[in-house]
Protein backbone atom coordinates (compact mmCIF):
# COMPACT_ATOMS: atom_id res chain seq x y z
CA UNK A 1 0.00 0.00 0.00
CA UNK A 2 1.04 3.79 -1.12
CA UNK A 3 2.65 5.66 1.70
CA UNK A 4 1.18 8.69 -0.41
CA UNK A 5 -2.42 9.90 0.28
CA UNK A 6 -4.65 12.34 -1.89
CA UNK A 7 -6.32 14.67 0.23
CA UNK A 8 -8.91 16.07 -1.90
CA UNK A 9 -10.66 18.31 0.27
CA UNK A 10 -6.74 20.77 0.61
CA UNK A 11 -6.14 20.14 -3.55
CA UNK A 12 -3.04 18.30 -2.28
CA UNK A 13 -1.45 14.71 -1.69
CA UNK A 14 0.84 13.58 1.23
CA UNK A 15 3.35 11.33 2.41
CA UNK A 16 2.36 9.61 5.75
CA UNK A 17 4.59 10.43 8.16
CA UNK A 18 3.74 10.49 12.33
CA UNK A 19 0.96 11.42 14.72
CA UNK A 20 2.09 14.94 14.48
CA UNK A 21 2.89 15.72 11.13
CA UNK A 22 3.48 14.11 7.35
CA UNK A 23 6.34 13.61 5.90
CA UNK A 24 6.21 16.07 2.76
CA UNK A 25 3.16 16.92 0.48
CA UNK A 26 2.57 18.21 -3.38
CA UNK A 27 -0.10 20.04 -4.93
CA UNK A 28 -2.67 18.03 -6.80
CA UNK A 29 -3.70 19.03 -10.32
CA UNK A 30 -5.30 22.64 -10.81
CA UNK A 31 -3.70 23.55 -7.20
CA UNK A 32 -0.64 25.13 -6.55
CA UNK A 33 1.28 25.39 -2.67
CA UNK A 34 2.00 29.36 -1.78
CA UNK A 35 4.07 29.66 1.58
CA UNK A 36 3.35 32.92 4.00
CA UNK A 37 6.26 34.42 6.12
CA UNK A 38 5.51 36.17 8.81
CA UNK A 39 6.88 39.36 9.65
CA UNK A 40 7.55 38.18 13.39
CA UNK A 41 6.59 34.72 14.95
CA UNK A 42 3.10 34.74 16.51
CA UNK A 43 2.64 32.55 19.67
CA UNK A 44 0.74 29.39 18.13
CA UNK A 45 -3.00 29.94 18.79
CA UNK A 46 -2.42 33.38 17.80
CA UNK A 47 -0.83 31.98 15.09
CA UNK A 48 -3.24 29.45 13.75
CA UNK A 49 -5.91 32.49 14.10
CA UNK A 50 -3.27 34.02 11.39
CA UNK A 51 -3.30 31.24 9.21
CA UNK A 52 -7.57 30.89 9.75
CA UNK A 53 -7.87 34.57 8.94
CA UNK A 54 -5.30 34.76 5.83
CA UNK A 55 -7.04 31.64 4.21
CA UNK A 56 -10.50 33.44 4.82
CA UNK A 57 -9.55 36.82 2.84
CA UNK A 58 -7.95 34.31 0.07
CA UNK A 59 -12.08 32.08 -0.08
CA UNK A 60 -10.25 28.82 0.89
CA UNK A 61 -10.85 26.62 3.83
CA UNK A 62 -8.79 25.64 6.72
CA UNK A 63 -8.41 22.45 4.82
CA UNK A 64 -6.10 24.46 2.11
CA UNK A 65 -3.14 24.28 5.13
CA UNK A 66 -0.64 21.97 4.53
CA UNK A 67 2.50 22.99 5.81
CA UNK A 68 3.77 24.65 9.52
CA UNK A 69 6.95 25.99 10.17
CA UNK A 70 7.00 26.47 14.28
CA UNK A 71 10.08 28.17 16.34
CA UNK A 72 10.35 26.79 20.16
CA UNK A 73 12.02 28.32 22.91
CA UNK A 74 14.13 24.82 23.73
CA UNK A 75 14.69 21.41 22.60
CA UNK A 76 11.80 19.56 23.74
CA UNK A 77 12.41 15.88 26.11
CA UNK A 78 10.51 12.51 24.01
CA UNK A 79 7.72 13.76 26.97
CA UNK A 80 7.36 17.21 26.68
CA UNK A 81 7.53 16.52 22.68
CA UNK A 82 4.46 14.00 23.05
CA UNK A 83 2.63 16.68 24.98
CA UNK A 84 2.95 19.70 23.25
CA UNK A 85 2.29 16.94 19.82
CA UNK A 86 -1.65 16.02 21.53
CA UNK A 87 -2.59 19.57 22.18
CA UNK A 88 -1.21 21.08 18.50
CA UNK A 89 -3.14 18.00 16.67
CA UNK A 90 -6.17 18.69 18.23
CA UNK A 91 -6.26 22.29 16.71
CA UNK A 92 -5.75 20.43 13.23
CA UNK A 93 -8.44 18.09 14.60
CA UNK A 94 -11.30 20.71 14.99
CA UNK A 95 -10.16 22.02 11.68
CA UNK A 96 -10.89 19.11 9.91
CA UNK A 97 -7.10 17.80 8.97
CA UNK A 98 -6.30 15.15 11.32
CA UNK A 99 -8.78 12.32 10.49
CA UNK A 100 -8.29 8.41 11.32
CA UNK A 101 -5.13 8.68 12.80
CA UNK A 102 -3.57 10.57 9.90
CA UNK A 103 -2.23 13.80 9.78
CA UNK A 104 -1.90 15.58 5.99
CA UNK A 105 -0.08 18.97 7.25
CA UNK A 106 3.87 19.02 6.86
CA UNK A 107 5.67 20.36 9.57
CA UNK A 108 9.71 21.96 10.22
CA UNK A 109 9.99 22.93 14.57
CA UNK A 110 13.17 23.83 15.11
CA UNK A 111 14.64 26.18 18.50
CA UNK A 112 16.94 29.33 17.64
CA UNK A 113 19.81 29.50 19.35
CA UNK A 114 19.59 33.39 19.66
CA UNK A 115 16.46 35.27 20.78
CA UNK A 116 14.44 32.02 20.91
CA UNK A 117 10.21 33.11 21.50
CA UNK A 118 8.88 32.57 24.49
CA UNK A 119 6.48 29.80 23.44
CA UNK A 120 6.29 27.43 20.55
CA UNK A 121 5.13 30.25 18.14
CA UNK A 122 4.50 30.18 14.23
CA UNK A 123 7.03 31.46 11.83
CA UNK A 124 5.75 30.07 8.98
CA UNK A 125 2.66 28.38 6.70
CA UNK A 126 1.94 27.00 3.63
CA UNK A 127 -1.81 26.41 1.94
CA UNK A 128 -3.03 25.30 -1.30
CA UNK A 129 -4.69 28.25 -3.94
CA UNK A 130 -5.99 27.19 -7.75
CA UNK A 131 -3.20 26.93 -10.24
CA UNK A 132 -2.70 29.76 -12.90
CA UNK A 133 -1.75 27.95 -16.42
CA UNK A 134 1.65 26.90 -16.10
CA UNK A 135 2.18 27.54 -12.81
CA UNK A 136 5.05 24.65 -11.90
CA UNK A 137 4.35 22.14 -9.55
CA UNK A 138 4.84 22.58 -6.07
CA UNK A 139 5.61 20.50 -2.83
CA UNK A 140 6.85 20.91 0.89
CA UNK A 141 8.83 18.66 2.79
CA UNK A 142 8.53 18.14 6.69
CA UNK A 143 11.72 18.81 8.74
CA UNK A 144 13.59 15.47 8.95
CA UNK A 145 16.20 14.99 11.50
CA UNK A 146 19.16 12.18 12.21
CA UNK A 147 16.43 9.69 13.20
CA UNK A 148 16.54 6.38 12.14
CA UNK A 149 13.07 5.16 10.60
CA UNK A 150 13.73 1.36 10.76
CA UNK A 151 15.23 1.19 13.89
CA UNK A 152 15.60 -1.91 16.16
CA UNK A 153 13.77 -2.03 19.47
CA UNK A 154 16.80 -1.83 21.50
CA UNK A 155 18.60 0.42 18.49
CA UNK A 156 19.28 4.04 19.42
CA UNK A 157 17.52 6.04 16.58
CA UNK A 158 19.42 8.74 16.71
CA UNK A 159 22.32 8.59 14.19
CA UNK A 160 26.34 9.51 15.96
CA UNK A 161 24.37 10.30 19.07
CA UNK A 162 26.59 13.10 20.89
CA UNK A 163 28.99 12.97 17.95
CA UNK A 164 29.46 16.38 16.24
CA UNK A 165 32.96 15.87 15.17
CA UNK A 166 33.26 15.80 11.34
CA UNK A 167 33.07 12.27 11.10
CA UNK A 168 29.76 12.62 13.10
CA UNK A 169 28.26 15.10 11.49
CA UNK A 170 29.10 13.84 7.87
CA UNK A 171 26.89 10.75 9.68
CA UNK A 172 23.93 12.98 9.99
CA UNK A 173 24.00 14.70 6.97
CA UNK A 174 24.48 11.95 5.05
CA UNK A 175 21.43 9.99 6.96
CA UNK A 176 19.16 13.29 6.24
CA UNK A 177 20.20 13.61 2.55
CA UNK A 178 19.16 10.36 2.37
CA UNK A 179 15.58 10.73 3.74
CA UNK A 180 15.22 14.01 1.95
CA UNK A 181 15.53 11.99 -1.00
CA UNK A 182 13.22 9.75 -0.30
CA UNK A 183 10.67 12.07 0.30
CA UNK A 184 11.18 13.72 -2.51
CA UNK A 185 11.07 10.76 -4.75
CA UNK A 186 7.98 9.85 -3.17
CA UNK A 187 6.28 13.01 -3.40
CA UNK A 188 7.42 12.91 -7.30
CA UNK A 189 10.34 15.35 -7.15
CA UNK A 190 14.08 15.58 -6.83
CA UNK A 191 16.68 18.23 -5.76
CA UNK A 192 16.51 19.72 -9.20
CA UNK A 193 12.82 21.05 -8.70
CA UNK A 194 14.00 22.17 -5.09
CA UNK A 195 13.57 26.16 -4.98
CA UNK A 196 14.50 26.04 -1.24
CA UNK A 197 16.80 23.46 0.53
CA UNK A 198 17.29 24.46 4.22
CA UNK A 199 19.69 23.19 6.95
CA UNK A 200 19.43 23.52 10.83
CA UNK A 201 21.86 23.16 13.08
CA UNK A 202 24.58 25.53 15.33
CA UNK A 203 27.47 22.88 14.76
CA UNK A 204 29.69 23.81 11.80
CA UNK A 205 29.16 22.22 8.95
CA UNK A 206 30.72 24.61 6.65
CA UNK A 207 33.50 22.84 5.41
CA UNK A 208 31.00 19.71 4.77
CA UNK A 209 28.33 21.78 2.50
CA UNK A 210 30.11 20.91 -0.86
CA UNK A 211 30.51 17.13 -0.56
CA UNK A 212 27.57 16.26 1.22
CA UNK A 213 25.30 18.59 0.04
CA UNK A 214 25.90 21.07 -2.75
CA UNK A 215 27.54 17.81 -5.20
CA UNK A 216 24.66 15.70 -4.77
CA UNK A 217 22.46 18.46 -6.50
CA UNK A 218 20.83 19.54 -3.54
CA UNK A 219 21.28 23.42 -4.32
CA UNK A 220 19.66 24.36 -7.47
CA UNK A 221 17.86 27.23 -4.99
CA UNK A 222 20.82 27.43 -2.62
CA UNK A 223 21.21 26.62 0.13
CA UNK A 224 19.76 28.53 3.89
CA UNK A 225 21.18 27.87 7.12
CA UNK A 226 19.73 28.35 10.00
CA UNK A 227 21.30 28.86 13.22
CA UNK A 228 18.97 26.71 15.03
CA UNK A 229 18.79 23.61 16.64
CA UNK A 230 16.24 20.66 15.81
CA UNK A 231 13.05 20.21 18.24
CA UNK A 232 14.43 17.18 20.34
CA UNK A 233 16.54 16.77 22.70
CA UNK A 234 19.94 14.93 21.27
CA UNK A 235 19.38 15.87 17.76
CA UNK A 236 21.77 17.88 15.84
CA UNK A 237 20.88 18.54 12.44
CA UNK A 238 17.66 18.42 10.61
CA UNK A 239 16.81 19.60 6.95
CA UNK A 240 13.68 20.34 4.80
CA UNK A 241 13.02 21.09 1.48
CA UNK A 242 10.51 23.22 -0.66
CA UNK A 243 9.59 24.51 -3.63
CA UNK A 244 6.42 26.97 -3.17
CA UNK A 245 4.70 28.37 -6.21
CA UNK A 246 4.78 31.71 -4.35
CA UNK A 247 6.05 33.41 -1.17
CA UNK A 248 3.71 36.16 0.42
CA UNK A 249 4.87 38.38 3.37
CA UNK A 250 2.20 38.17 6.30
CA UNK A 251 1.90 41.60 8.24
CA UNK A 252 0.64 40.37 11.97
Amino acid sequence: MSDLVAFADGGYRYLKGAMPFSSGVAAEPGFAIERARLTRPLPLLDGFAAVETHLRSLGRPNVALCGMELRSPVPFTAETFQAFNVQYVKVLESWGLYRDGQNPVARTNVVPAFEPPPAPSLYAFSYTVAARLGTPRSFVTAGGGELRRDAAPNEDRIVARGDTSPAGLTAKMRHVMAEMERRLAALGFAWKDALETSAYTVFQIGPLIEAEIVRRGATAGGLTWHFCRPPVVGTDYEMDVRSAAATRKLEV
